[in-house]
């Protein structure tokens, strides 16, 4: 790639966190009828994050029609920066969802993902990328350059959040995830995406798999049972936070947003049990936040900090042993 393209599509990228991913319009059908919200699991984390006060951008693929305007309109109100190149001619991806009794929904997807190359002007303290993003050609392509090319300068999280519907073979998407995952530093799956992936495997099982890939961190949500945080020599299994939930639609990008603010805004020289304890609480507040609101609509700062200390624990932990993950906590390097 030529300095000229460096410097035209790479402008704007001086963030903490770039983001890679698509963006959609979630389109809710319910007994309440229907509704439109803005979507898509990277720009909900994205999204999140600049609820957060984090800096950060979106690299993604978006037409010039009416939704696509929503989008960029609903990210830029977060103060997310939208990367050159990923607002194009041409129509925006949908995502429909019927809402189950439960509050759970089944997705029925219109998506074209071609996101523009790009070399980043500098070096983002976290990447991240997840989703459709990750398994849909040809943007696909794009999002392993750019994770190869990033993994060794900064801090990589990946949730794949499985959509069969929009996948190959069972045997080629879990060869694409494999293959990521060992590029990256924190990986988080919701326990349906651990059972579509390894279905005969605990979710103890998955982790210790997928750590063996090269992670230091493997996150699984379980809705209701909470989440497992686990590393090499420790792991915690974090409770939810109580919620009436109104529906889950964003919930686990929700808990991912705040995971990167935890990875961020952590300032020891190596992951100790009682960090795990701090990023699962503050990950599992925001999507208890979240779950309590209709749409992907995840908390501010203020409102996080406010459930943290309305949720705050008696008592510390037990202690456990502690592992060190120098890639997460070394700083940035751009050598």
């Amino acid at each position: 790639m030529t300095q000229n393209q460096r410097n035209d599509h790479g402008s704007g990228a001086n963030v903490d966190v770039l983001v890679i991913g698509e963006a959609l319009v979630d389109i809710v059908v319910s007994s309440q009828g229907t509704a439109k919200h803005p979507g898509g699991s990277p720009a909900n984390v994205a999204y999140g994050l600049g609820r957060l006060g984090v800096h950060t951008a979106l690299l993604t693929s978006i037409g010039d029609d009416h939704h696509g305007t929503t989008i960029e309109t609903h990210l830029r109100s977060a103060g997310v920066h939208l990367m050159p190149g990923s607002k194009s001619r041409g129509g925006t991806s949908t995502a429909t969802g019927v809402l189950t009794p439960d509050g759970s929904a089944q997705y029925d997807f219109t998506i074209r993902w071609e996101p523009p190359r790009i070399t980043p002007s500098s070096i983002p303290k976290i990447l991240h990328t997840g989703s459709i993003a990750t398994f849909l050609a040809p943007g696909a392509a794009v999002v392993r350059e750019l994770i190869e090319q990033a993994h060794q300068h900064c801090i990589v999280t990946y949730d794949p959040n499985i959509r069969p519907a929009l996948l190959g073979s069972h045997a080629e998407a879990k060869t694409i995830f494999e293959e990521l995952a060992s590029f990256t530093d924190v990986v988080k799956l919701s326990d349906e995406d651990a059972a579509w992936l390894y279905p005969r495997l605990a979710p103890d099982q998955v982790s210790q798999l997928i750590l063996d890939l090269g992670p230091g961190l493997v996150v699984i949500t379980r809705g209701e049972q909470g989440s497992l945080l686990t590393m090499q020599d420790a792991k915690v299994d974090m409770p939810p936070v109580k919620s009436t939930v109104v529906d889950t639609i964003g919930a686990g990008d929700a808990y991912m947003s705040a995971l990167i603010y935890g990875l961020l805004t952590r300032n020891a020289h190596g992951l100790e049990p009682s960090a795990l304890d701090s990023l699962g609480r503050r990950a599992s507040a925001a999507a208890g936040i979240t779950v309590r609101r209709a749409g992907a609509h995840p908390p501010t700062s203020e409102e996080l900090h406010n459930e943290l200390q309305k949720n705050q624990p008696a008592q510390q932990p037990p202690t456990a042993r502690s592992h060190r993950v120098p890639a997460l906590i070394s700083g940035i390097t751009t050598d």
